[in-house]
C-alpha cells in the first residue's frame, strides 16, 4: 500500500512552530548571557535606580530591589524556558498545553501586541538618539521636522532587516553587541567618575523613610515593577531556548546575564547621573572664577528658568522613560553649573563681620521656602489652576526672584554699602 503524505494545518503547523531539530539548537552559554546583556542595556535601565532613588530609598536599598526583582523573575523565566530547550517548541506551541490548540492563539497575539508597543517605544529611541548625532554632525540637514520621523523609520527599517535575515544575524549581533555596549557602560562610568573625583552624594544620601512601614509601603509596589520590567519575555523565553545547545547552557547563561547585567546598568545610571552633577558644579565654579561669580549666576540662573517651561512641557506631552530622562540629563547639567557658581557669590555679599549669620539665615529661609514647602506649594497650586506645567511657573518664579535678590544686593556692594 502506497504511503501517502499527511497534510497539515498550517494554522498548527508550519516552519516557525516546528520544533527546532537538534542541528540547529546551537546557543551556549555566552549566547544567552550576551542576549541578557544586550537587551538590559538600555535608557529604561538607566533610569530605574534614579528613579527609587526619587521615591526615597538608597542607593543600596534601590540596586538591592532591582537585584531582587531580577532574581524573582529569573524563577518563572527558567520554568518556562524548560520546555523550550527540551522539545525545541516556540511559545505559541508551549501555551497548547494551558489553553488548548485554539486557545493558545489568544495569548499569543496579546503577547505580540505588548510586543509592538515596546518595540514601538525603543525604535522611537532610537531613531531620536540617530536624530540627535545628525543634529551635532550635520545641522542644516537635521533642520526640517520630517527628519526625526525618517530617522525612525530608518531605524525601524534596520530592525526588520536583521528579524528578516532571522535568528541567526540576531545571534550574531547579541553576541558582538553585547560586550561592546557594557565596555562602553564602564567607560562612560570611569570617565564620569575620574572626572568628577568620585561617585558623588547620591552614594552617600541615606534612605528618606523614617520606619520600616514607611519603606514597606514603597518597596512592595517597587518590587513588583522590577518583576514586571522583564515579566513578559518571562513568558515567550522558549522562542529563545529552543535554539539553546541544552538545558544547562540556557539556564546558567541566563543566571549570570539577567540579574547581574540589569543590576550592574542600574548602577552605572545612578553613578554616572550622579557624578555629573559633580563635575558640572565643579566647571561652574571654575567658569566664576575666570569670567565673575555674578556674570555665571545671572547666565545659569536665566537659562535655569528659560528652560523650566519648554522641558516640563516636553516630558509632559508625551510622557515616557526617554523624554524624562533628556529633560533630568539637561537640567542637571545647568543646575550643577549654577551650584558651581552660587555659593562663592553668595558669601560675597554680606560683610565679614555678619557672614556667616547672613549665609545661615539665607541659605535655611530658601531652602525652607523653595525647598521644604516646594511639594505642599506646587500641590495646592496643580489642585486651584487644575494645570500640571505649575512647578515650571515655580521655577521661574523661585529664578527670577534669586536675580532681583542678587543684583539689588550687587548694586548694593559696588556702591560700597556693605
Amino acid at each position: 500500500m502506497p504511503l501517502t503524505e499527511v497534510a497539515h494545518d498550517p494554522t498548527l503547523y508550519n516552519h516557525d512552530l516546528a520544533p527546532v531539530p537538534p542541528s540547529r539548537r546551537t546557543w551556549g552559554i555566552y549566547n544567552y548571557a550576551s542576549l541578557w546583556v544586550a537587551m538590559s542595556v538600555c535608557i529604561p535601565t538607566y533610569m530605574l535606580a534614579s528613579g527609587l532613588i526619587a521615591g526615597g530609598m538608597s542607593w543600596k536599598q534601590a540596586i538591592g530591589t532591582i537585584l531582587l526583582g531580577n532574581l524573582i523573575v529569573l524563577i518563572p523565566m527558567l520554568l518556562n524556558a524548560h520546555a523550550g530547550a527540551k522539545y525545541g517548541i516556540p511559545f505559541p506551541v508551549f501555551v497548547r498545553a494551558s489553553f488548548g490548540v485554539r486557545g493558545a492563539n489568544v495569548p499569543a497575539v496579546l503577547r505580540a501586541i505588548v510586543a509592538c508597543g515596546w518595540f514601538g517605544i525603543q525604535t522611537w529611541i532610537g531613531g531620536q538618539a540617530i536624530y540627535s548625532m545628525l543634529r551635532i554632525l550635520l545641522p542644516a540637514a537635521a533642520s526640517s521636522a520630517a527628519v526625526p520621523w525618517l530617522c525612525f523609520f530608518a531605524f525601524w527599517g534596520l530592525n526588520l532587516f536583521v528579524i528578516w535575515r532571522g535568528i541567526d544575524t540576531i545571534k550574531f549581533l547579541e553576541g558582538i553587541g553585547a560586550p561592546f555596549m557594557l565596555g562602553i557602560g564602564l567607560l562612560l562610568l570611569w570617565w564620569i567618575t575620574r572626572k568628577a573625583g568620585g561617585l558623588g552624594p547620591v552614594l552617600s544620601t541615606p534612605s528618606k523613610f523614617a520606619t520600616t512601614a514607611q519603606f514597606i509601603r514603597f518597596f512592595i509596589p517597587s518590587l513588583t515593577g522590577m518583576v514586571g520590567f522583564w515579566a513578559t519575555v518571562a513568558l515567550n523565553i522558549p522562542d529563545f531556548t529552543r535554539y539553546a545547545k541544552s538545558q544547562k547552557a540556557q539556564a546558567i547563561g541566563q543566571a549570570i546575564g539577567l540579574p547581574p547585567a540589569m543590576t550592574l546598568y542600574a548602577f552605572i545610571g545612578v553613578a554616572v547621573t550622579s557624578a555629573l552633577g559633580i563635575f558640572m558644579c565643579a566647571f561652574g565654579g571654575w567658569l566664576a572664577d575666570r569670567y565673575g561669580g555674578y556674570r555665571t549666576f545671572f547666565l545659569f540662573t536665566t537659562i535655569f528658568a528659560l528652560i523650566s517651561y519648554p522641558f516640563f512641557a516636553y516630558v509632559l506631552a508625551e510622557p515616557g522613560f526617554g523624554r524624562l530622562f533628556v529633560a533630568q540629563f539637561v537640567v542637571l547639567t545647568v543646575f550643577g553649573l549654577l551650584q558651581g557658581s552660587g555659593p562663592g557669590l553668595n558669601a560675597g555679599l554680606f560683610p565679614v563681620e555678619v557672614r556667616s549669620t547672613g549665609m545661615a539665615i539665607a541659605y535655611n529661609v530658601g531652602v525652607t521656602v523653595f525647598g521644604g514647602f516646594a511639594p505642599l506649594t506646587v500641590t495646592w497650586l496643580i489642585d486651584t489652576t487644575g494645570s500640571k506645567l505649575v512647578p515650571a511657573y515655580y521655577i521661574i518664579a523661585a529664578a527670577v526672584l534669586s536675580i532681583v535678590v542678587v543684583a539689588s544686593t550687587y548694586r548694593r556692594v559696588r556702591q560700597g554699602g556693605g
